[in-house]
């Protein structure tokens, strides 16, 4: 039995219990993982339509546009939902940083044992 959400052309987003769905942005130019968020129907639906992310953030319970108060906006340049529907990835252009820490990704350290350490020692 084949699900249409697995292998047909319509947008069918499975969003979560609390109403979101899982999204990821890469840089367009180098593949780098940017950061990982979470988007609402809103918030997809504005991305769709004005091509610069937003999200849902769930720490302030408000729709965000990366980018507004920042300048760090991520320009989308595509948008891809996994075989189920259930995750989105960006592929953007980023301008600035993308972390809220002023790092150029939110991913800048790595799990070694039990400890974190930096990738980049510049980054401290």
């Amino acid at each position: 039995m084949t699900d249409t959400r697995d292998e047909g052309l319509i947008l069918d987003p499975r969003y979560d219990k609390d109403g979101l769905i899982t999204a990821v942005a890469t840089d367009q130019a180098t593949g780098e993982m940017l950061m990982l968020a979470h988007m609402n129907a809103e918030a997809l639906a504005l991305t769709v339509e004005t091509g610069i992310a937003h999200f849902w953030s769930r720490s302030r319970q408000a729709l965000w546009k990366k980018g507004e108060t920042s300048g760090h906006a991520l320009h989308v340049e595509d948008i891809r939902i996994d075989c189920d529907q259930d995750a989105i990835w960006l592929i953007v252009r980023p301008h600035g940083p993308a972390c809220h820490t002023g790092r150029r990704a939110c991913f800048y350290r790595r799990i070694v044992g039990d400890r974190l350490e930096w990738v980049d020692a510049s980054e401290r």
